[in-house]
């Protein structure tokens, strides 16, 4: 099944080249800055103008693998409270993100509380921003998209132990890409504050 891009010409250039020079500038890395191994990393999901920079600070930072499970919030009351997709591919205008069949199945075997479903991702844009950062950075990458509603506590502890027993049962490195805004329109110093909470 192919998800087609809700956010395009809005969130992020529709032009595949203006979104790739675009992509490009943001995640420029410092020259002689080296790259770090991460198993997850957390970055904002706004549109570009917003939040591309801080995005990008963060992929240039560390080294992408070519397998990733996107973890995203649902920003719309739609489908599952935990949706997975196991099959297909997504699209933007730098072409289509395959999705990764194999990790999907082991997660949904893992989880019980994943359920298949493309409606909670059809009109989402928590995952669909980074997808370009990943075309771009890590050509070739294939990828798990989950979305998050809203769920009881428990339910999401289940949820974080269910992916944390599959990614420590792989031989593969797979990372953990989370996805928040932690802050809207407030001032520095308090979206610093914030994201220090979030990183301890």
């Amino acid at each position: 099944m192919l998800r087609l891009p809700a956010v395009s010409g809005r969130f992020y250039p529709s032009d595949p080249d203006e979104l790739r020079e675009l992509v490009r500038r943001f995640a420029s890395a410092e020259p002689g800055k080296q790259k770090r191994r991460v198993r997850a990393c957390l970055v904002p999901h706004a549109g570009y103008i917003y939040s591309g920079q801080v995005a990008g600070a963060v992929y240039s930072l560390i080294e992408l693998p070519a397998k990733i499970l996107i973890l995203g919030v649902r920003h719309y009351p739609r489908g599952e409270p935990v949706a997975i997709l196991s099959s297909g591919a997504w699209r933007t205008p730098l072409g289509d993100a395959p999705i990764e069949t194999a990790l999907a199945e082991s997660l949904r075997a893992a989880c019980l509380l994943l359920q298949e479903d493309m409606e909670a991702h059809r009109t989402e844009h928590s995952l669909e921003v980074q997808l370009p950062f990943l075309q771009v950075l890590t050509p070739g990458f294939t990828f798990v998209p989950l979305a998050l509603g809203t769920l009881r506590f428990e339910d999401l502890v289940a949820v974080g132990e269910g992916i944390a027993r599959v990614l420590a049962g792989s031989s593969e490195e797979i990372l953990l890409l989370t996805t928040s805004d932690l802050n809207h329109y407030e001032d520095e110093e308090t979206t610093r504050r914030k994201d220090r909470k979030a990183l301890d």
